[in-house]
């Protein structure tokens, strides 16, 4: 999930009967680790054929599940942080929401969910900028006490190297179109394909770039549910993180982790029936170490461009270390 223009407009749901299976799920979820991955690869990890793989991602692309395949700078090489803001809201239309929020270029992501609860995703430059996001987040989004959420990054990569010029070029290229062939960039950037393929190489060596999908899961007739797994006291939350993917795995679509909440996991959960979601729902409450288990059904989500996807067309962007 992550366009201001895509290929249906935000959040539609489609009319026609449009399932997943787990292959499917699979195949994003590597997609959104690298959308660059050569399809004779990701064909290689999930036992098909190259021409099932395109079949797959044709169909996810055709129905507006899959909206584009995506380049961006990655959090790290720009210093910048992600946050979720999420709570119950008490405004009258609480499905109109999104359109005040995006009005906030850090706002990345906005969903409405069961019993009037709104998750908002916002990527700040620095964390300065977090009452001022939550500040507004609470007036447009009506959600008087919410709860902050901070994620913290991977083990940092980089080097002392930043982006340079010739990246954001690149990335500007792919930003909506990362499959692009590098003949096809090194003659939108005015460079050798070998440059670019060195540059890439570089950039993802360096955790510098984010390849990833414009990806909307609820557009499918599936459940996609926003999973709160309350941990107890004392618990090594790594160890229940690595118990519930190894048991729930392809279900599980995105686990995410607050730097700030130490007892709270929130995992994407995908069905294809209500019954099967309790199941599941009653299987992670009685994973070691887990208190409770919380439940709210996504109803839609909306993504858009925020600071960090303008770049500028001389590539001057601006970088943690510039």
């Amino acid at each position: 999930m992550h366009s201001n223009k895509p290929l249906l407009e935000a959040g539609t749901r489609l009319s026609a009967e449009v399932r997943l299976d787990r292959t499917d799920i699979s195949l994003c979820i590597m997609l959104m680790t690298n959308s660059r991955t050569p399809y004779h690869e990701l064909a290689a990890r999930l036992g098909l054929s190259i021409n099932a793989v395109h079949k797959r991602i044709g169909a996810m692309t055709d129905s507006g599940i899959i909206r584009a395949f995506t380049a961006h700078p990655s959090l790290i090489s720009l210093g910048a942080v992600s946050v979720w803001i999420y709570g119950r809201s008490e405004a009258p239309h609480p499905n109109e929401i999104h359109l005040r929020l995006r009005a906030d270029d850090r706002t990345y992501w906005v969903a409405n969910s069961g019993g009037g609860y709104v998750y908002v995703g916002g990527y700040l430059k620095n964390l300065s900028e977090l009452d001022q996001y939550v500040a507004f987040v609470k007036e447009e989004g009506e959600i008087p006490d919410p709860t902050v959420g901070i994620i913290p990054q991977a083990p940092n990569r980089v080097s002392s190297e930043a982006l340079r010029p010739l990246d954001c070029q690149i990335l500007a290229s792919l930003q909506k179109d990362s499959r692009k062939p590098a003949s096809d960039i090194a003659a939108e950037v005015n460079a050798s394909a070998k440059t670019v393929h060195r540059r890439l190489e570089r950039m993802v060596e360096r955790g510098l770039v984010e390849f990833s999908i414009d990806w909307y899961p609820d557009a499918s007739n599936d459940i996609v549910s926003l999973c709160h797994v309350e941990i107890a006291q004392r618990t090594n939350r790594q160890k229940v993180l690595d118990s519930v993917r190894r048991g729930f795995s392809p279900n599980i679509l995105i686990e995410v982790l607050f730097g700030n909440l130490p007892n709270l996991l929130v995992v994407f959960l995908w069905t294809n029936t209500m019954k099967q979601m309790e199941e599941l729902r009653e299987r992670l409450g009685k994973e070691e170490g887990v208190r409770s288990v919380t439940l709210n059904v996504l109803q839609i989500g909306y993504m858009f461009d925020t600071w960090r996807d303008k770049l500028p067309p001389d590539g001057s962007f601006p970088t943690a270390n510039s």
